[in-house]
């Protein structure tokens, strides 16, 4: 299912890479974050790329625009399909990324990665919104941070399922919703851990997300190709 990305939030490269074999043919992407990167660094990022799978380097950069811009130049670099930086970062600093990624996809002689920026975390509650000094309800943050990330010239946003409807219906048909927060049914019910705002992949799909990242309960389940079936098989009631 292209619209599935996995999470492969593992310790090790042999891990991951053992994940990325299991699954192949059924997720459409497998997403790297602080943990594995941390772990592993670039080369399990060379290695999956490599190995033709579509990369999504989940880092989420937010610092002064041209430090940004030259972590962006170098996820680039690396081949990867998909990068994010923090919206709450700034315009500047996210077109400083997108030109980064434009400029060295086109000096290499190759496309440019989806660049797209995080709204509000899906662990975030309104508590912990108003927190940071954020008074705002949710959901108009999340938005003003979209229209922000939209004006700024990025492909999309990643933003919790339950923001997802409202974001389409601001940002239009063609601006890039990555859901995380994604919860399956069966033995996966119910365990939410640190996610705050989730749904399962079909209403995620019926809300107009475009791709999907499933963690847990996919590279945790017993059977992790079945678990990813099933959510594909589930997801598939929201096109219908």
């Amino acid at each position: 299912m292209d619209q599935l990305l996995i999470a492969l939030d593992v310790e090790t490269a042999a891990r991951a890479v053992a994940l990325a074999d299991t699954l192949d043919g059924v997720a459409g992407g497998f997403k790297i974050g602080s943990r594995l990167f941390t772990a592993e660094g670039p080369d399990i990022v060379r290695t999956l790329v490599e190995r033709r799978a579509r990369v999504f380097l989940d880092l989420k950069f937010h610092d002064i625009p041209h430090t940004v811009a030259t972590a962006v130049a170098a996820a680039t670099t690396l081949g990867v399909w998909m990068v994010n930086v923090h919206a709450s970062g700034g315009a500047r600093m996210m077109q400083a990324a997108r030109d980064a990624a434009h400029d060295t996809a086109a000096r290499r002689g190759q496309p440019p990665p989806l660049v797209i920026a995080v709204t509000v975390l899906t662990s975030m509650n309104a508590a912990s919104l108003a927190e940071t000094g954020v008074e705002r309800p949710m959901l108009d943050q999340v938005l003003r941070l979209a229209e922000l990330t939209q004006a700024a010239g990025l492909d999309g946003v990643v933003a919790s399922p339950q923001e997802t409807a409202p974001i389409r219906r601001t940002c239009g048909p063609s601006f890039a919703i990555v859901t995380p927060g994604i919860r399956g049914g069966g033995a996966a019910a119910g365990q939410n851990d640190d996610q705050e705002r989730t749904m399962t992949a079909a209403e995620a799909l019926a809300a107009g997300a475009t791709y999907l990242v499933v963690g847990r309960p996919i590279i945790a389940a017993a059977d992790p190709r079945a678990a990813a079936e099933d959510i594909g098989r589930e997801a598939v009631k929201g096109r219908t």
